[in-house]
């Protein structure tokens, strides 16, 4: 039940992020949902291994790489789901970065002491 919150959750991010920045389109509450999903399984699955890959690159930016592999994520979430549109790579990165910050305000709600 939880998992399921916290997808509807990530959901209403992408939803709200795609309505308040330009370069991102979203066609509707559905879209998002699978939105949600597939930056879940994205995350799950292909990530640790760009993180692996990029290594050395990450360690000498100190670790600001990862915003760069958070970027191409949305990128290819973006190619994968009919209905998601980036425009570029910079609004990936900000996307990223502010789905991040969102996701993490809304997922405190859920936190139980």
């Amino acid at each position: 039940m939880n998992l399921i919150i916290r997808l509807l959750l990530n959901a209403i991010a992408v939803f709200v992020l795609a309505n308040v920045l330009n370069g991102v389109n979203v066609n509707g509450y559905t879209t998002a949902i699978v939105v949600a999903l597939v930056l879940s399984i994205l995350n799950l699955i292909v990530k640790p291994i760009l993180v692996i890959f990029t290594l050395p690159i990450t360690i000498v930016t100190l670790g600001l790489f990862m915003f760069v592999i958070n970027a191409c994520i949305v990128l290819l979430a973006d190619k994968f789901v009919d209905g998601f549109y980036v425009d570029s790579f910079w609004v990936a990165l900000l996307f990223s970065v502010l789905l991040s910050i969102l996701q993490s305000l809304l997922q405190s709600f859920l936190k139980q002491d």
